[in-house]
């Protein structure tokens, strides 16, 4: 299964976050400080957090300023849910439930009290007592009856029509019926069976009927009992960085058996270090604490040396393995001659980490930089971790690599992108550097506009916090940077929303073999159509190659009326969107090109349906319809929903019309930048 999306509320600083979206692979969670980040995983975490884990406490974690409602019982723990998500179904989880259940979503809550509640949306309805209430009433009637010429019939009462009233006496016709209610009822309908009357089918069929609803209910909640034990694991890395890999095997040992740690979060790190080895402390301890054997025992001798290098070997594969994955992550710079070969070394109770520089000199890891220390330890524990309970897992990361160069945190960027095709993460950062300029749409602000409202997290890419977006404005910044004059073509387009159409709508065709952008061309955001002008400028004095793509609404023909930006580009060169479209569109914009799947996909993905009226006022630009329909409406948001929806589908999917007005467009592109 996989979080689809997720709810907080009245956990620490977190009033109520709001639903927000969970990606599939990876969602990034950005915002200042005291923003509420880390509690926000925590609180994801008590989901279905991992053994060992504390779970909620009112005291510490209710809301202190709204305490007083806890211990007056205006709040019940036991009715109060602090965590809620929403979990979409894998192939996996469909092979072992029926096909009528493969479209329903998991829905899984954990309350203040740490107990739990789940139920399935779309999924056929678990019945109530209500749906078989008449026809119980009428069948112990019918049985009644039957008893009329028995020498024993009050006997029979009893057991019958009195034993129905005791069982559901206390029940109300909303009740669910529960496996335990129909258990009691179905030893009900066997004792009532043999007085039916077999020549009323009327009343046969009404058994038949009470038995097929129970079925229907005892297959309900037996998916639900299948995918509660399918429920992944919320893993919480905050404290990797505590491995501290120089150990007294012995003194480990006997701190773990004794369940007395000197420190939790060093302990835990170490022990990760050893399940990664293959060892528990007192196995390492033990095999370092070899008896000398008999010199005329060739037994004794043999069992020695199997001991020793039975630890020897287990050690030098797990070096190896970490050898490998630093180097992946950590890409020395040879002419720097930087060392990245790791050793894990046990010398009697010593073990120890270090690293090997070219010259075979060893240096313990706790003296090499922070960064590099980190990163060895964050693999430390995945790996170990991987081996069990990272099997079924959601990541939750709290400011990965905050102590790695702002390059090393760029590649490491890619690192998480790797985890997250195994194992769905979701990760806080500041740091520009770890949200990529192809991942804007996996990112969510989290802002905190006072202490009442508490936490938030938006879904969109918009927060009136400018501290919460500038990891975003940062990115962009640099990687804009990084792209500008090293392109011998550029498009410049009007804003970000632009760049995500232009990028998935050609991916999307190339891959269709209808018409192909030039790989070389890069597309540059300009954040806004008077900004296009600025942008060509700077890259028309470096000889490079440049064409504009502007709306045909207002601003968009003000900036294309601009003297400085005609003469620099020349019309040619000037791109406008009413030159592809076909529609009777008086004023189209970028988003009119792809109008009639526009309104598909918002009515599928966002739930915004806005077809009567695109159709009733086909003159009017798609964008002004959604402004007036929707409360709230956000550009922003229509575009990720169409790159969600451009991953999952082909050219074929889109309308013949807006082929045409897109492989037109995409033609007059190449040829503005031959």
């Amino acid at each position: 299964m996989r979080l689809s999306k997720a709810r907080v509320c009245r956990y620490r600083s977190i009033r109520d976050s709001g639903w927000f979206d969970v990606e599939s692979s990876k969602t990034i969670l950005v915002g200042p400080n005291e923003a509420g980040k880390t509690a926000l995983l925590e609180a994801l975490q008590k989901i279905n957090s991992p053994d060992g884990v504390q779970g909620f406490d009112p005291l510490r974690d209710y809301p202190r300023s709204e305490y007083n409602d806890v211990t007056t019982g205006k709040v019940r723990p036991e009715k109060t849910t602090i965590v809620e998500g929403h979990f979409c179904l894998e192939q996996s989880d469909r092979e072992l439930i029926p096909e009528n259940y493969w479209n329903c979503t998991y829905v899984f809550g954990r309350r203040l009290n740490n107990s739990s509640w789940h139920k399935l949306i779309d999924a056929p309805p678990i019945p109530s007592y209500k749906a078989v209430r008449s026809d119980l009433i009428r069948l112990s009637a019918h049985v009644d009856s039957r008893f009329a010429s028995t020498a024993d019939q009050e006997s029979i009462e009893s057991t019958l029509s009195e034993g129905l009233n005791e069982i559901t006496s206390t029940w109300t016709t909303e009740d669910e019926l529960t496996d335990t209610a129909i258990e009691e009822l179905n030893e009900w309908l066997d004792r009532a069976l043999p007085w039916i009357d077999e020549t009323n089918e009327k009343e046969e069929h009404r058994h038949s009927r009470i038995k097929e609803v129970f079925s229907t209910a005892t297959m309900h909640n037996h998916v639900l009992e299948i995918l509660h034990d399918r429920l992944p694991v919320f893993v919480l890395f905050s404290d990797y960085f505590r491995v501290r890999p120089l150990i007294h095997l012995e003194h480990l040992a006997e701190r773990v058996e004794s369940d007395i740690l000197d420190d939790e979060y060093y302990d835990y790190g170490n022990n990760c270090l050893l399940r990664l080895l293959g060892f528990s402390a007192r196995e390492l301890s033990n095999l370092g604490r070899a008896a000398d054997p008999d010199a005329e025992d060739d037994d004794s001798l043999q069992n020695y040396r199997d001991q020793l290098d039975k630890r020897s070997y287990q050690l030098n594969a797990a070096s190896v393995r970490l050898t490998n994955e630093i180097q992946k992550v950590w890409m020395p710079d040879r002419r720097r001659q930087e060392a990245d070969r790791l050793r894990v070394i046990a010398d009697g109770q010593y073990l120890k980490v270090v690293v090997e520089d070219d010259l075979g000199v060893e240096i313990e890891l706790d003296q090499r930089s922070g960064g590099f220390q980190w990163l060895v330890s964050f693999f430390i524990v995945f790996f170990a971790e991987a081996q069990g309970i990272h099997e079924n897992t959601v990541l939750l990361l709290d400011e990965p690599g905050l102590s790695l160069h702002g390059l090393k945190q760029r590649e490491f960027q890619t690192t998480i992108s790797k985890l997250a095709e195994s194992n769905q993460t979701l990760f806080t950062t500041h740091s520009p550097f770890l949200v990529g300029p192809n991942e804007l749409d996996y990112v969510r602000v989290l802002e905190m506009k006072n202490r009442n409202t508490g936490t938030k997290v938006h879904t969109q890419i918009t927060a009136k916090d400018p501290a919460g977006l500038l990891p975003l404005q940062e990115a962009l910044g640099y990687d804009l940077a990084q792209s500008l004059f090293m392109s011998e073509r550029n498009l410049v387009l009007e804003g970000l929303t632009d760049y995500w159409y232009v990028e998935a709508t050609a991916e999307l065709l190339r891959e269709a073999e209808i018409v192909d952008l030039n790989y070389k061309t890069s597309l540059v955001p300009a954040a806004s159509a008077g900004k296009v002008v600025y942008f060509a400028t700077i890259l028309h004095a470096n000889n490079l190659k440049v064409a504009a793509l502007l709306d045909s609404d207002a601003a968009g023909e003000q900036a294309a009326q601009q003297d400085v930006l005609v003469h620099k580009l020349k019309n040619k060169r000037i791109l406008r969107t009413v030159d592809s479209y076909t529609g009777p569109v008086l004023k189209p914009e970028i988003e009119d090109l792809l109008r009639d799947t526009l309104v598909s996909v918002a009515k599928q993905e966002l739930g915004w349906d806005v077809g009567i009226t695109a159709e009733a006022h086909s003159t009017r630009p798609i964008i002004d319809v959604f402004s007036s329909e929707i409360h709230e409406f956000s550009k922003y948001k229509l575009a990720k929903a169409y790159l969600r929806w451009a991953r999952e589908h082909k050219a074929s999917d889109l309308q013949e019309s807006e082929k045409e007005a897109w492989t037109k467009l995409i033609d007059n592109i190449n040829r503005a930048l031959n």
